[in-house]
């Protein structure tokens, strides 16, 4: 693999709270273009990975390259830069309920550009087209089901044309169909625009069809016990930790 397909790298990374490690000595890389999940049952951290990959907490040790930039020592002028490089779509889409999709999806781009307004009116609203939301510019989250606030929080999440998605369990308190549009959503975004999405997830409902390769967390590891293609770890894993983490997967699909 050429060192330029890798567009994220953890090295040597100790996650926790207070000096309290949650994971320690986590290394791995997200290649650019795929989606890439971090999976793991409740408690093992996916999620504290999560926020010190994105930089809302510093690690214990370790580091975050991002483009080759470590987001761990950046100063705040280089952790500015590093920040504008990727989108993250929170648990509950984030979305402003008093302001529209089209609001919503229009913040960022005001915030962050000198863009006149109707150049940010029209990219908002094909940032909603790419989801399927053009048709509800003037709705209020309130108006719409909980798939599609997701999908507007992808939308906004990719108001300033990122090459990283970051996505916090975002199939979370969906009905499976719904959560199978998501998933097609994130699958046609990245073959064809190329962006390249991390997604927390502990729901392995979708992960056969949304991602290419994973990292399993493990709570009493206390870090990485598996990644690879999700798939091949089903089938062909020997770690019997990994086997009964699938496992229930393949049970659920059979009830």
């Amino acid at each position: 693999m050429n060192a330029d397909d890798i567009i994220i790298r953890v090295e040597n990374l100790y996650a926790g709270y207070d000096d309290v490690a949650i994971q320690e000595n986590v290394n791995f890389d997200v290649r650019r273009g795929e989606v890439f999940g971090i999976l793991g049952g409740s408690g093992c951290g996916k999620s504290t990975l999560l926020k010190h990959m994105i930089g809302l907490n510093d690690p214990i040790s370790g580091h975050v390259y991002i483009h080759g930039d470590d987001i761990v020592t950046a100063d705040d002028a280089k952790r500015a830069t590093i920040l504008r490089r990727f989108g993250v779509m929170y648990q509950s889409g984030a979305l402003f309920g008093s302001m529209t999709l089209l609001e919503n999806v229009r913040l960022p781009l005001e915030e962050y550009t000198g863009l006149p307004d109707d150049a940010i009116d029209l990219i908002a609203r094909m940032k909603l087209e790419l989801v399927g939301l053009e048709a509800f510019t003037g709705h209020l989250p309130a108006e719409l089901s909980g798939g599609m606030q997701k999908r507007a929080g992808i939308a906004r999440a990719m108001a300033l044309d990122p090459e990283i998605l970051f996505m916090d369990e975002p199939s979370s308190g969906l009905d499976p169909i719904t959560a199978a549009s998501l998933d097609a959503t994130i699958r046609r975004l990245s073959d064809n625009l190329g962006v390249t999405f991390v997604i927390v997830t502990h729901d392995l409902g979708s992960i056969f069809v949304a991602t290419d390769r994973v990292i399993l967390l493990d709570r009493r590891a206390k870090g990485i016990i598996a990644q690879g293609d999700p798939r091949k770890l089903r089938d062909e894993t020997d770690d019997p930790r990994v086997r009964a983490f699938f496992r229930r997967e393949v049970e659920a699909q059979a009830a």
